[in-house]
């Protein structure tokens, strides 16, 4: 009696296999055509598999949640979905929807920094176009506990976010950005100083400040080592920087900038006037790029004290002041 039973419930099982493979085979693999074009699904985190192929089903993205369930148990029981929001795109296989979830293909956008802008003017470009808030980005932007160990006197994190194209999810949070931005700078830092040797006495706040004001100084890379080298040389002999980029910065700071640097300007009592105070200003002027960073911890080995605009991009570079003032006229009668 025992035997006859094992073998109807053998024979049922084989009967019914196919069936199930069939059915599992199939709502795996039919088209879902969905509401059409695509759609956002987001993973909260420590969310069970089940609960999320409850919810992919009731919001029409897949058919049935027992067939995925059942290819969960199958094949990634041993895992989970990775948090953070997926596109998906119509009509949908309940497959690929699954390997997308498993294998972690979060939807992220590229978001270009370009070198030189200041964290207000990072925070008006995300809140364009990232939807961030530019509020919560400042807000953001003056917790400086990332940078304590480069730089104990720093007010924000101005300098320290690195211009690059990043990678991010449709609603970032500011704080995930800033901790991204500054994390590629301590990449590039760390090449830096595994690879370059830096001037004596130099800290990475120094390079961070030096390479700000190169920054704003030049837009050819190949003229950054010599902007550098510049601003060293005058350091080392105790003279002002003179740099116009740090006044702007101040009369920025104060909203008095009208476009335009007159000659009262170089008189405005700012810390961040090079022209008045000596040494370097109290702060990073913008975030550098790579280059100009690489130019402020390994300088030209030339004396240059001095340098002017020639009006087409580029600059005369001096080592006295009588041929600065020759390059002056020369120039700026040129521009007029």
């Amino acid at each position: 009696m025992l035997l006859k039973a094992v073998k109807a419930a053998v024979l049922t099982a084989l009967l019914l296999l196919p069936a199930l493979t069939g059915w599992l085979v199939r709502e795996l693999e039919v088209p879902n055509a969905g509401p059409g074009g695509s759609v956002f699904f987001e993973v909260q985190k420590g969310r069970s598999f089940r609960g999320v192929a409850a919810e992919l089903r009731d919001v029409g993205i897949i058919r049935s949640a027992l067939a995925v369930t059942t290819a969960y148990d199958l094949f990634y029981s041993r895992e989970r979905p990775r948090a953070g929001e997926y596109e998906i795109a119509f009509p949908a296989r309940a497959k690929e929807v699954l390997f997308k979830l498993f294998l972690g293909r979060i939807y992220l956008r590229p978001i270009t920094f370009p070198e030189g802008l200041t964290g207000r003017e990072i925070a008006a470009l995300l809140s364009a176009e990232a939807n961030v808030g530019e509020d919560a980005f400042m807000s953001a932007f003056r917790d400086t506990s990332l940078i304590a160990g480069w730089d104990p006197r720093a007010k924000n994190l101005e300098g320290y976010l690195f211009p690059d194209t990043y990678f991010v999810p449709r609603q970032p949070s500011a704080r995930d950005i800033i901790e991204t931005m500054v994390g590629e700078l301590r990449r590039v830092i760390g090449d830096l100083e595994r690879s370059r040797t830096p001037e004596p006495g130099m800290s990475v706040r120094d390079a961070v400040i030096l390479a700000s004001m190169i920054e704003k100084e030049t837009a050819r890379p190949e003229e950054r080592p010599l902007v550098s080298a510049v601003f060293h040389n005058r350091l080392r002999l105790g003279m002002k920087l003179d740099c116009d980029p740090t006044v702007i910065y101040g009369l920025k700071l104060e909203s008095r900038y009208t476009g335009r640097l007159l000659s009262r300007d170089m008189k405005f009592p700012s810390p961040y006037n090079t022209y008045v105070q000596a040494g370097l200003p109290p702060g990073p002027i913008c975030n550098p790029g790579r280059s100009s960073l690489e130019a402020a911890w390994d300088p030209a080995p030339e004396k240059y004290l001095y340098f002017v605009a020639r009006g087409d991009g580029t600059h005369q570079f001096s080592r006295t002041f009588e041929a600065h003032q020759k390059a002056v006229k020369k120039y700026q009668l040129k521009k007029k």
